[in-house]
């Protein structure tokens, strides 16, 4: 186990896990130009580390994130705003991460927070847990939310919470598929590890090309992702994986997969 400081972003290594925590807590993880650099620099790692199957991101203290630091936006300059999603600078954005992201909801997740969890792949929330897009109460535009949220939640509730403002609890966000899981806030994170070892178990090429699989359906017709499904499967059939899973299912085995050794 090894932890990398990021400036305001800590970087920990468990296994084949990545723990990315947002580390402000004093200012609620108010997401600012120091948490951009430190996340991209951790996306970065999780990329490049091969041992590195499965991440989770999380926030230090009572929030996830309270959303963008508004006392960064002179004069509401909207070169202010960090855009920790896409573009802004070198590294991948978590939308552009190959490998699964668990995103840890510990407590508040507002404005751009909920933006930065609905990027990643799976949200499990903390009982104490507060979503939002409170923008509008201040003039400012859920650009990037407005454009994800409604693909991650009914178009309904959606508009209600992006136009309201107002914020929902873990139950409300776990009945209308925003978070997968609800749980004690003291089993948040050995609820997440405990997924995402779950996850560094199976065989990572498929793992991974399902993840871009899934992505694909939502950015191109029924037709076209079926093409680009039946090249990605004739990719995986070639690894040795996919010799060994089939193999050890018929042996009634755990796998061992090459790749994983």
């Amino acid at each position: 186990m090894s932890i990398t400081d990021l400036g305001v972003v800590l970087y920990e290594k468990r296994g084949h896990l990545a723990i990315v925590t947002l580390n402000r807590p004093e200012a609620l993880n108010a997401l600012n130009r120091e948490i951009q650099s430190g996340l991209r620099e951790a996306w970065n790692l999780v990329e490049d580390d091969d041992d590195v199957r499965v991440a989770i991101l999380t926030g230090a203290g009572r929030a996830f994130s309270a959303g963008a630091d508004l006392k960064t936006m002179e004069g509401g300059a909207p070169d202010k705003y960090p855009q920790l999603r896409a573009g802004g600078g070198p590294g991948p954005s978590v939308s552009q991460v190959t490998k699964p992201v668990i995103a840890a909801i510990n407590g508040y997740c507002l404005a751009g927070a909920l933006e930065l969890a609905t990027a990643c792949d799976m949200r499990i929330a903390s009982e104490q847990a507060q979503f939002g897009s409170p923008e509008v109460k201040w003039n400012v535009l859920h650009s990037y939310g407005a454009l994800r949220l409604p693909h991650a939640i009914p178009m309904a509730v959606a508009m209600e919470m992006m136009l309201t403002g107002e914020f929902i609890d873990a139950q409300r966000a776990l009945s209308v598929g925003l978070v997968s899981r609800v749980v004690p806030h003291d089993q948040l994170m050995p609820t997440c590890e405990a997924l995402a070892e779950k996850i560094a178990s199976n065989g990572q090429l498929a793992v991974r090309i399902t993840k871009r699989l899934a992505y694909t359906s939502l950015r191109m017709g029924l037709d076209q992702a079926r093409e680009v499904s039946a090249a990605l499967s004739q990719l995986n059939s070639f690894s040795p994986d996919t010799q060994e899973g089939p193999k050890a299912f018929a042996d009634k085995r755990k796998p061992d997969f090459p790749t994983a050794r």
